[in-house]
């Protein structure tokens, strides 16, 4: 039990301080092991009735995998628009550069009990309502156990995989998720290790927060 508490809680330390982040759990590993990688830490802040994302990330070194550890309380709102702007820092930096360097989330997974990661370096994020796209559209919406499938079929969380592989498709279709931006990073977590297998479908993802 005190080995996952301490997977559930990071600690980070700078300048003889320390600040605690909430990991996210979950129950599946997707990747259990990351090396050569950067550490970069946002976390929550309350400022009067508003809750802030803070990001550090004075030890990232563009050449590495980087590894967001997010404080699980932070919504999408919040913490999005900072992940959009570290990956185009990164993305950007062309001296700097190395093309099998990835990006991960990490998370406690609570029957494994060890940290876990799951990648999302070619998910491209819009803060935007999507309009016209072309693709298998699934809608997660915050508490809900529904999924809204190409927004009109209603399917249960854990029936997503099973049904989208009762489909014959003569092609796969680009599949394109959409999130409630009111939803917590923890709730987000949750779902991406629950259908990553879909998504692992695309070479590059997008994904709406709205």
């Amino acid at each position: 039990m005190k080995y996952l508490m301490g997977i559930l809680l990071l600690v980070f330390v700078s300048c003889g301080n320390k600040e605690n982040i909430l990991l996210p759990k979950t129950n599946k590993t997707i990747v259990k092991d990351v090396v050569d990688l950067s550490p970069i830490y946002i976390f929550f802040r309350v400022k009067g009735k508003d809750t802030l994302a803070e990001v550090n990330r004075k030890n990232s070194i563009g050449t590495t995998n980087w590894v967001l550890n997010i404080d699980r309380r932070l919504s999408l709102k919040s913490v999005i628009p900072e992940i959009i702007k570290l990956q185009e820092k990164k993305r950007g930096d062309s001296a700097h550069k190395n093309e099998l360097a990835q990006n991960y989330y990490s998370y406690a997974d609570t029957i494994g009990k060890n940290l876990a990661f799951i990648p999302f370096t070619n998910v491209f994020y819009k803060t935007k309502k999507p309009i016209d796209i072309a693709g298998f559209t699934f809608y997660f919406r915050k508490g809900n156990d529904l999924v809204l499938v190409n927004n009109h079929f209603p399917i249960k969380k854990s029936q997503v995989i099973k049904s989208f592989r009762e489909i014959n498709f003569e092609n796969y279709p680009q599949i394109i998720l959409i999130f409630d931006e009111n939803m917590s990073y923890e709730e987000y977590i949750e779902n991406k290790v629950l259908i990553y297998e879909l998504q692992s479908l695309n070479k590059v993802s997008r994904e709406f927060i709205f």
